[in-house]
Formats: C-alpha cells, sequence, structure tokens
C-alpha cells in the first residue's frame, strides 16, 4: 500500500526563511511571485521555496525541481531536502528548499515541482521577466 499524498497547504518564494529556535516558528521574508531583470542570462543569488503540508502518513522523500514551461529544461535539477516519517496524518509540516546562483537563460514562466516519494504533489509558477 503507498503512502497517502500529502496536501499542501501553502507553497511559497521568498527571498528568506527565518526559523527561530525555541519555538520553531518561521518568518518568510520578501514573499514574491516573479523575478525581474534588466537583462539576460541572469543569475538569482538567492531564493527560498516554503512548503507548508499536513495529511501524510508514513514515509516520505520530497525533491523539488524547477524548469522551463517553455522547453521543459530543468533550472534547478532538484535534490531531496528531507526524509519524512509521519504516523499522525493530521500533522502539519514544514520545509524549506534554499536554492543559490539560479541562473535563467530567457525571461519566462518557470515551474517549481514538488515531488513527493517520485510523485508530483504541488506545482508553483515563476515568473522572470525583463523589468
Amino acid at each position: 500500500m503507498s503512502n497517502p499524498r500529502p496536501t499542501i497547504k501553502v507553497m511559497l518564494m521568498c527571498d528568506n526563511v527565518i526559523t527561530e529556535n525555541i519555538t520553531g516558528k518561521n518568518s518568510l521574508i520578501g514573499i514574491f511571485e516573479s523575478i525581474n531583470a534588466k537583462q539576460f542570462p541572469v543569475v538569482h543569488p538567492s531564493l527560498c521555496v516554503y512548503i507548508s503540508f499536513t495529511e501524510a502518513l508514513g514515509k516520505y522523500d520530497f525533491r523539488l525541481e524547477l524548469i522551463s514551461i517553455e522547453n521543459k529544461e530543468p533550472v534547478y535539477p532538484g535534490s531531496a531536502i528531507m526524509d519524512l516519517e509521519s504516523s499522525d496524518i493530521t500533522a502539519y509540516y514544514n520545509l524549506v528548499f534554499r536554492l543559490n546562483m539560479l541562473k535563467f537563460e530567457r525571461p519566462g514562466k518557470y515551474e517549481f515541482r514538488l515531488l513527493a516519494n517520485g510523485e508530483i504533489c504541488e506545482i508553483k509558477t515563476l515568473n522572470v521577466k525583463i523589468s
């Protein structure tokens, strides 16, 4: 029997995520939906993708990919961020992916794809454009 697909409550792009050590609370700094560039190619120095989810039960391997919608080429091929094991389907969990030095060859629409155990469970579009 396979694990249930987690229900994604929030998937946001931001400049930084700060996690308080004592409480575990997250502060998201500079939430955005698009990147503006004066010329291409452009390198975006740092961004975070924050994800909050529930309805997970069992073991999960989470992976984040970033691809160009136009040509399906990866900008960021993805890597496992965490192995998670949940015994409480009602619990909430947070993931933070920190991506550095992302290079965009051209303006366009891109997709962040969150995979849980190899299956896409959420997609978030990022618009990269000339300012």
